[in-house]
């Protein structure tokens, strides 16, 4: 549980800072919000380009977020035999297929999973990344596959002492670069850009403060005292065009 009491509560009139916390991700962002919201802008026509790199930051962050807090530590590949598949419609299909039959393969119950597509390079086709939280043995996952190959390792390369957690980021690193990339491939354009197992979304809570270290304070108390790991503020990027912001992670 939640300690309430660690929750700064929303100012009524005057302006301040807002995290969004994910407890179970140990990470959060936020922004400055003014005490008067202001109208939607009609400036100028928008940005194509820019439009394109907040939507992948803001698809990786769910990733990362989604991936860290149920501990997604093992990453897999699932690819075509032959001349591969071609069709995002059938990829989506055949990988719905793959992930009833291995939830059943591991007793029916239900569990956290992510996947993400991606052109292979050399012309195959498409293929599959996804990241589980447990072991699964080889030879499960390549009977509930069907259609090729398949492979699967939990993450290493890390610092002595690195926990789930640590592994689980470094699988959503991994998985964040084929997202980032299907922003601006055409050929994926109708495919989902990643997805995951339903009812596995991580809990948000809200933490309201005047200034940015009163914020980050009143996070890390919720998460048990901890203190941030990572830091990244607007105010340090030149050319920062949006409201001050911040990203913590612990």
């Amino acid at each position: 549980m939640l300690d309430a009491s660690s929750v700064v509560r929303e100012p009524s009139v005057r302006s301040g800072w807002l995290l969004t916390l994910c407890p179970a991700a140990a990470e959060g962002g936020g922004c400055f919000v003014p005490s008067r919201r202001r109208s939607p802008s009609r400036g100028g026509p928008a940005d194509p380009e820019r439009s394109r790199a907040e939507a992948a930051r803001r698809a990786r962050g769910r990733l990362r977020r989604y991936c860290a807090a149920n501990r997604l530590n093992r990453l897999g590949t699932l690819t075509y035999r032959g001349a591969g598949c071609h069709d995002p419609a059938q990829v989506r299909a055949d990988l719905g297929v793959f992930f009833r039959r291995l939830r059943t393969a591991l007793g029916g119950e239900p569990f956290p999973y992510v996947w993400v597509p991606e052109w292979h390079p050399g012309g195959h086709g498409l293929h599959a990344h996804f990241a589980v939280g447990k072991f699964v043995r080889q030879s499960l996952i390549r009977d509930a596959w069907g259609h090729g190959f398949v492979s699967i390792k939990l993450l290493s390369d890390l610092p002595v002492g690195s926990g789930r957690l640590e592994e689980a980021r470094k699988a959503a690193g991994y998985l964040s670069k084929y997202v980032g990339k299907s922003f601006t491939d055409e050929r994926v354009r109708h495919l989902k850009r990643y997805d995951v197992a339903e009812g596995f979304q991580p809990e948000r809570v809200q933490v309201w403060g005047d200034s940015v270290d009163e914020v980050i304070g009143g996070a890390s108390r919720m998460l048990g005292g901890l203190a941030p790991s990572q830091q990244w503020f607007s105010s340090e990027q030149e050319g920062w065009q949006g409201p001050p912001a911040l990203w913590v992670q612990w």
